[in-house]
């Protein structure tokens, strides 16, 4: 079996999971426990394919360090980010440097660059 049609799935998965995320997320503005396990999750799941696979560039690493400092001001430890109006934009911002991650890897394997 191809590494294409293994990863396949995983791909449109990944895409149904942030689906969901973002439609829960404009559906009701509170933070629930699944917004906040469900992108480091994705992340590690991410980071667990690059690496044996050795697509884990420069790109991958730079926009890892963003994730996570996005992270870290939706967690309200850095900037002040105490008030949900903030943090809701830090875990905005946060989702969408993973989906560009996901997005990056997956054309990497998808079209084989």
């Amino acid at each position: 079996m191809s590494l294409t049609m293994v990863l396949l799935p995983v791909f449109v998965e990944v895409g149904l999971t942030f689906a969901l995320l973002f439609w829960n997320r404009t559906r009701a503005q509170a933070t629930d426990a699944a917004d906040e396990f469900g992108l480091p999750t994705l992340f590690y799941a991410l980071i667990a394919i690059a690496l044996p696979l050795r697509h884990a560039d420069l790109v991958i690493v730079l926009l890892s360090w963003v994730f996570v400092v996005t992270r870290f001001v939706n967690a309200g430890l850095v900037g002040g980010a105490k008030d949900s109006r903030q943090r809701g934009l830090a875990w905005t911002a946060s989702a969408l440097v993973l989906l560009a991650m996901w997005l990056y890897f997956a054309l990497k394997i998808l079209l084989l660059i």
